[in-house]
This record gives structure tokens, sequence and C-alpha cells, in this order.
């Protein structure tokens, strides 16, 4: 995202206290909304409006992912999951990656009206596009502005395929537009579940849904018709690597519905490795010689753990009946009686 490309007169009609942005957003975005809302859903956060000048992001060619556009129409996230790779990217507006990535939230409020003028563009030649790849589009700022919809009618109308990943059960609201996308194009919908434990969940995702009412989401959109993949993302080493907590995992995830399952054990990327080992120092101290052995020579942890994990959760996996366990792999939501198979992954 191109900050300065961005811009934000106020939004008449938004509910919530605003005032000018003084001292200006970070990155000099003057004219910017800064605004709180005083509910208990949204205490300690601030939001700042900006109107968006693109919105169509190019992902670098370096990336490894399997797309090349997203659209990300947030920046930080109320989630506030430990571990989140995209915590660093919140210092290129000169905040933390820490807390400040957690309770100051960007909100590009012409994500989409502007969506469907880039699609519109003769250069625009109708590629994949994927959201939730930075931060979730469905936390709990969507459900007070709303940008979601009038992105998904605008890929729609456009015929133009798309996925979603998310922990965010608000995704359910928007079922029946995703539904009417799905007739005319190529519609992925994935959920992150890593693990069921409910006090894990509690200390490491204090902002997301649990994990069981995302699984309910699962079961609606399977009922609803769409084969759900579920990233079993992240795996913790030490907290929820176990066999029992791979068997319990995985057992929920299929009974859920899902199509498939695609583990991927934690990464810690910098902002995030901070962040994450700040906590497990305060909350699991006997963990530290494990973690700092595991990701002593980078943000990934040996090949060879990732391999072992990988193939327990497969082994589950074809005890449970998803076939699709490998390693970045979804299975597209159908746009007709008989699916079709893409391959999605966050990483």
């Amino acid at each position: 995202m191109r900050w300065d490309n961005l811009a934000a007169p106020p939004v008449e009609g938004t509910p919530g206290r605003a005032a000018p942005a003084t001292p200006p957003l970070p990155l000099a975005l003057p004219g910017a909304v800064v605004r709180t809302f005083d509910t208990p859903g949204f205490a300690g956060m601030t939001f700042y409006e900006v109107h968006a000048r693109s919105l169509l992001n190019k992902v670098p060619g370096a990336s490894r992912v399997p797309f090349e556009w997203t659209v990300n129409p947030y920046r930080g996230c109320s989630h506030a999951c430990l571990y989140c790779f995209a915590r660093n990217t919140h210092t290129y507006l000169d905040f933390d990656a820490g807390a400040d990535f957690d309770r100051q939230v960007v909100v590009k409020v012409n994500a989409g009206e502007l969506l469907r003028r880039e699609l519109a563009a003769p250069r625009w030649r109708g590629a994949h596009v994927a959201m939730g790849t930075n931060v979730d589009c469905y936390q709990r700022a969507e459900g007070r502005y709303r940008l979601m919809p009038p992105i998904i009618e605008a890929l729609r109308d456009f015929a133009n395929p798309f996925s979603i990943l998310t922990k965010g059960t608000l995704i359910l609201r928007d079922l029946p537009l995703l539904r009417q996308a799905a007739q005319v194009t190529r519609v992925g919908v994935s959920f992150s579940v890593g693990f069921v434990d409910e006090r894990l969940w509690r200390s490491v995702e204090p902002g997301t849904p649990s994990p069981r009412r995302r699984l309910d989401a699962v079961r609606q959109f399977a009922d609803a018709g769409f084969e759900v993949g579920v990233l079993m993302a992240p795996i913790l080493p030490g907290l929820s690597d176990s066999d029992e907590s791979i068997e319990a995992t995985v057992a929920a995830i299929a009974a859920a519905g899902a199509a498939s399952v695609t583990p991927l054990p934690l990464h810690l990327r910098t902002g995030a490795r901070e962040w994450y080992a700040h906590w497990l120092a305060r909350e699991h101290p006997q963990l530290v010689p494990r973690y700092q052995e595991l990701y002593r020579s980078g943000a990934y942890a040996p090949q060879s753990y990732q391999r072992e994990l990988t193939a327990r959760v497969r082994i589950a996996a074809r005890r449970h009946g998803l076939h699709r366990p490998d390693r970045g792999e979804h299975r597209q939501v159908p746009r007709s009686p008989t699916p079709a198979p893409e391959q999605l992954s966050l990483l």
C-alpha cells in the first residue's frame, strides 16, 4: 500500500466521536478523521478514516504466495493475535508493532467504490484477488464500517475471481452475497483455526471469535454448498503441537464439514517475534529455551520440524476423511454443483 497515495476528508453520517487528526496521522496524512466509539467492543481503540487512491495491491514477485493481487480494506487488527505476521507493517506508519497494531486501525472508507472503478479500468485483466492475507477483513471494525459488502458486490458484478481467508464469523452476514458471486465467478472461502483449546485461544487470539464459533461458521458455509478450506494455523510449538491437540483440532475441523485442512507451523517475523516472545516469557517461561532453539536461524522453524508436524496432521486428516491436507492447498468454493480445486495459501 502506498501511504502517500491516501487522503481522508471527513465522512458524513458515520457514528462516533471524530476530531481532526492533530497531530496528523503518521506519514503525513493531513485531513484524516480520527474516530473513537463509546462502546465496550471498541474500548481503547482509535480508527483513522482515510480515502485510498488505490486499493488493488500488487504482491511483490519475491513473496511466497500463489496470487498476485490483494485487497486490504483495513490496516491494524483488533483480533490482536500475538503472532500475527502483519504486525511489522504498522511500523511503516510510525505506530508500534505491539499494542498499536491491536488498537490503532486504519479504515479505507471508500474501498468499495474505489475497487469498482479499478475493476472497470481497461488495464485490469480480471486476475484473482485475495483478501484476508494481511489483516483480517472481518475483524470487529467491519461490523460498523461494512466495507466488505460493496467490495464483494463489485467483484460479483465484474465476475472477478477472489478468495477470503478469515478468523471472523462476521463473514456469515455476507453469505448471501458470496453465494451470488459464486454463481458467476470462482470464489474461495477459508477459515483459520489453529487449535481448539479455548484457554490457549483466550491467551493468544483474544480479539477473535472462539475456535468453536469459527467451526460453526465453516459448517454453515459447507451447508450452503461451499467447499471450505481450513488453515490449521498457526500450530504453536509446545502449546498446540502435541498429538492430542492435533487430533482434537483435526477431528473438530472434519466434523464441521471442511473440505480440507492445511497445517502451518508458527513462524515469527520481525515485530511479531518480539511481541510473541514477551508473552511467552511471561506466560510460559519454561518454553523459552525451546523457542530459542527452534527459531535461532530466523522466522521459520527447521524444515525437519515442519515436515514432522505436517506428517502428523496428514495422518489425522486421512483418519477423519480429509483428503487434501497438503500445505498450501485449499479447495475452491464451487460456482456450480461441481467444485474445482485451486491453490490458496496465506504464506
